[in-house]
C-alpha cells in the first residue's frame, strides 16, 4: 500500500506544468497548442579539388552529408544526415562514400547549425510564458512566439520602435543560444516581414517593418585557481557549465552574475575549491545591453595543490 501511495503521488506531478516531464509535459504543452521543436539537420560547407554531383554522400566520424547545393567553383553546401547538435561537431578531410574518383572534399564552415530536440526546461518555459503573458494582436509577446517556435532558433529580443514608429527589430539566437548564422537570420526575416518592407507579407502584421540580426556577441573570459576533486586529472564539465549558465540568461538578464560563475564551477564534480576567480579580469557582475550575447571565450583554471 506505502508502495502504491508513493506511485501515485509521483502519477500525479506528471499532470502539472512545473512537474511534468517527457511525453506527459508534450501534452500538456499541446493544451495550449505548443509542441516540442524537433531537432534540425546542419548545413555544412563543403570544399573539393573538383566538380562533384548533387545529391553524393561523404563522411567523417560518426555522421554524413549530401551535397544539396552548389554555391561556387568547388564550393558546395551539405546536410548532415544525422539530426541534431552532432552535425556541427566535425571539421577536415570526408570520406568518399559514393566513390568517386579524382576529388577530395573537406568539411569546413557551418552554414546553418543543426539543433538538437528542445529539452523539458525549454518548452516549460515556453508554456509559463504563454500562460503568464498571451500573445495577441503583435504585442511584444507576439514576436517572441513567433521566434521562439521557429525552426533552429534558441531564443530572441525584440526592440520596439527602434528606429523610429513603425518599426521593430528582433536579435536571435541559433538552437546553442550563439549569434545566429546568416542563413538562419535570412529564412526568419523572409518568413516575418520580406525585404523589411512591412507589407503584410510575412506572419507581422501590415506596417510594421521588422527587422532580424543575430545579435552581437560579448566574448567572456573566466580564469581562476582550483582544487580539483579526488580521481579527477581536469576541471571536467566546466566549460560546459559555464556555458550552460551564459545560454540560460541570454536575453532574459542584464548581467553576467559574478557570483553565479562561480557557483557553477564549484558545482562541478571535477572542483573540490576555488580562488581568485576573475570574470573579464574583474570580480563584479558583468552588464549585458542591447542585443548582446554572452560567450564564453576562453577559461582558464589553473590546478593548485590542496
Amino acid at each position: 500500500m506505502a508502495q502504491a501511495y508513493f506511485n501515485l503521488d509521483n502519477y500525479a506531478d506528471l499532470f502539472y506544468v512545473d512537474t511534468a516531464v517527457s511525453e506527459y509535459l508534450d501534452r500538456k504543452a499541446a493544451d495550449y497548442g505548443i509542441t516540442r521543436k524537433p531537432a534540425t539537420y546542419a548545413v555544412r560547407r563543403v570544399e573539393t579539388t573538383g566538380i562533384i554531383g548533387i545529391g553524393t554522400r561523404w563522411g567523417v566520424g560518426e555522421t554524413t552529408y549530401k551535397i544539396i547545393e552548389a554555391l561556387g567553383i568547388d564550393i558546395y553546401s551539405a546536410v548532415c544526415e544525422q539530426p541534431g547538435e552532432i552535425g556541427n561537431t566535425y571539421n577536415g578531410v570526408l570520406e568518399n562514400i559514393d566513390n568517386i574518383n579524382g576529388v577530395t572534399a573537406t568539411l569546413t564552415d557551418i552554414i546553418a547549425a543543426g539543433t538538437n530536440e528542445e529539452n523539458d526546461d525549454s518548452l516549460r518555459n515556453r508554456i509559463k510564458q504563454y500562460l503568464t503573458i498571451p500573445y495577441q494582436n503583435g504585442n511584444i509577446a507576439q514576436y517572441l512566439k513567433w521566434a521562439t517556435e521557429f525552426e533552429g532558433i534558441g531564443t530572441a529580443k525584440v526592440f520596439p520602435l527602434w528606429a523610429g514608429g513603425n518599426t521593430l527589430k528582433i536579435a536571435i539566437t541559433n538552437g546553442q543560444y550563439l549569434p545566429a548564422e546568416t542563413a538562419l537570420i535570412e529564412r526568419f526575416q523572409e518568413y516575418m516581414d520580406p525585404g523589411s518592407t512591412g507589407l503584410g507579407n510575412g506572419a507581422a502584421p501590415v506596417g510594421c517593418k521588422v527587422v532580424v540580426t543575430g545579435g552581437t556577441q560579448l566574448d567572456i573570459a573566466v580564469s581562476g585557481s582550483i582544487v580539483l576533486a579526488e580521481g579527477y586529472l581536469e576541471a571536467e564539465g566546466a566549460a560546459d557549465a559555464i556555458a550552460d549558465y551564459l545560454a540560460s540568461i541570454t536575453y532574459v538578464k542584464s548581467s553576467i552574475s559574478y557570483m553565479k560563475i562561480g557557483s557553477v564551477l564549484l558545482d562541478c564534480p571535477s572542483i573540490a575549491d576555488l580562488s581568485d576567480l576573475t570574470v573579464n579580469g574583474g570580480i563584479t557582475d558583468i552588464p549585458l545591453t542591447g542585443d548582446e550575447i554572452p560567450v564564453l571565450n576562453s577559461l582558464n583554471l589553473v590546478v593548485s595543490a590542496v
